[in-house]
């Protein structure tokens, strides 16, 4: 697909299907930044992401799909063993291209930036049971630490068509931009569903910043963009607010814990084990951020109801400490709580003053 820029000038005359498409399904539909982005990302601590296929060949529930054994026996394994895993898990598709980087059947885990090569479907039950519910080295593969920032696009064209428009326009300008730059360890891919179709286009990057790996989703993100995330998110650690949905993280109740365990933009490796909680595949958090409602009413995906307003409000919630916690330093944190008893004490004694007088 020719790349279209993002004001849908290309020389092409108006109501030529390119300018079309790039007006329903494109950066230039009217639903763009039309609703807060902040708190629409998924709550998770740890993204397994399977690399298999193509995104044009991926159907639109491909972790349910018979024709695709291998996502979906992942899928299965991993909402069998729910109850088992320490850390709230979500599942992912990328691109597996066999000579590259990413082959078919390769697993990378976030945060820890360990990549395992050529999960065979023999091997998942294996591999979910040692590395993802014990979190011990797989047995019968080799684990190789993975370097540098990790970009997954959602592409997932089979799913809905913004993403299938959006996300290869903007892969193919962040690997023109990153190769401008000289960045050759930046690392570009295509994903499937992460949840918001109507964001597209969306994304997550995952990078390391003072040694701890942070993960943050966007979306509404055009060309224009994508140098502003190189040179501000990657290059300095700088979040973009204007698009930015979220982050890897912890619940709100283990804010405490969370301040105790993290620095400003990122997590431990080690991250903070959640009560019990269960894992998700994307398969089952997919209806997060309902989308199928497009631009002047045309149908985008398959049906997706939309996120209940207390699903948004707790995800809300969250990104609104994540946005505390980088930019307050923990002592801070405890000064301001420190000033606050004070002033509840000096209420409280000034209230019962009043009584005795």
């Amino acid at each position: 697909m020719a790349a279209v820029p993002e004001n849908g000038t290309t020389g092409i005359p108006t109501g030529s299907p390119a300018v079309d498409n790039n007006v329903k399904f494109g950066f230039k539909r009217p639903e763009m930044h039309t609703e807060e982005l902040s708190g629409t990302a998924i709550a998770y601590d740890r993204h397994v992401i399977l690399c298999y296929k193509t995104h044009d060949l991926w159907p639109s529930r491909v972790e349910s799909s018979d024709s695709h054994p291998l996502p979906k026996l992942l899928a299965g394994a991993l909402k069998a063993r729910k109850n088992d895993i320490p850390v709230k898990t979500l599942l992912t598709i990328c691109e597996g291209r066999d000579g590259t980087e990413l082959s078919d059947g390769d697993v990378l885990l976030f945060p820890e930036m360990v990549k395992y090569r050529g999960l065979k479907e023999l091997d998942i039950n294996s591999f979910v049971d040692e590395v993802i519910v014990n979190r011990k080295p797989w047995s019968t593969g080799v684990q190789e630490t993975m370097m540098g920032s990790h970009i997954f696009v959602c592409s997932h064209s089979n799913r809905d068509k913004r993403c299938g428009f959006c996300g290869p326009i903007l892969i193919k300008k962040f690997k023109e931009e990153a190769e401008l730059r000289g960045l050759d360890n930046v690392s570009v891919s295509a994903c499937s569903h992460v949840g918001g179709h109507k964001y597209a286009g969306n994304l997550i990057i995952y990078s390391v910043r003072d040694k701890k790996v942070c993960g943050h989703w966007y979306g509404y993100v055009t060309p224009s963009d994508v140098p502003d995330l190189l040179d501000n998110h990657i290059g300095k650690g700088e979040i973009i607010d204007r698009i930015w949905r979220g982050q890897m993280g912890v619940p709100v109740k283990k804010a405490q814990k969370a301040l105790e365990h993290s620095l400003s933009n990122g997590n431990d490796v080690t991250i903070i084990k959640p009560d019990h909680q269960a894992s998700s595949t994307i398969e089952e958090k997919e209806n997060n951020g309902g989308c199928c409602q497009g631009a002047n009413g045309i149908s985008c995906c398959r049906d997706e109801p939309p996120r209940t307003e207390t699903d948004k409000e707790v995800n809300k919630a969250i990104s609104k400490f994540n946005i505390l916690t980088t930019k307050w330093e923990k002592h801070e944190v405890f000064t301001a709580a420190a000033i606050v008893g004070a002033v509840v004490t000096i209420a409280v004694a000034y209230s019962f003053y009043k009584r005795l007088r």
